[in-house]
């Protein structure tokens, strides 16, 4: 019986995000010309507080996750910049934590990131700067961008 008692304790201490979410997701990153034509393989910089990688446009990547925001930046020759920003939103994971009363769980997951994911994929356009909110998101299809002052934040 005490066995079963520190075991049940032990997972209600590691957070329910951290069991079932990596501390990783994927991102496809792809990036279009202002008349909406592909140009793959432009050098992507995507980076939050966990640190920075790059990708190339068509691809892709592992990101970490993280409850802060994601910033994109993807360069080609003969192309103004595409810039962007990808919010993270808290996943299944936390509402996990907060439905099944794990508290201290929640505060875990949400430390290590692991109760956040962003947009899954995102389509960023030469010469503009793009806001991508994972609430937006449809799966099969990439998330609509928005300027910047037409998103409301968390």
């Amino acid at each position: 019986m005490k066995i079963l008692i520190a075991l049940a304790g032990a997972v209600a201490l590691t957070g329910c995000a951290s069991i079932v979410n990596d501390t990783t997701h994927p991102v496809k990153i792809e990036t279009l010309n202002v008349a909406g034509k592909a140009i793959t393989g432009a050098e992507c910089k995507v980076s939050n507080d966990y640190g920075s990688t790059t990708v190339k446009s068509g691809d892709t990547t592992q990101v970490r996750r993280s409850s802060k925001d994601m910033d994109i930046t993807c360069t080609t020759a003969g192309q103004p910049d595409a810039t962007a920003r990808a919010i993270s939103r808290a996943n299944g994971g936390m509402a996990g934590n907060i439905i099944f009363g794990g508290g201290i769980g929640a505060i875990i997951d949400h430390n290590k990131g692991t109760a956040y994911t962003y947009p899954t994929w995102l389509q960023l356009v030469f010469g503009q700067t793009l806001v991508f909110d994972r609430r937006d998101e449809k799966e099969g299809t990439p998330v609509a961008g928005k300027k910047p002052e037409t998103v409301t934040q968390k």
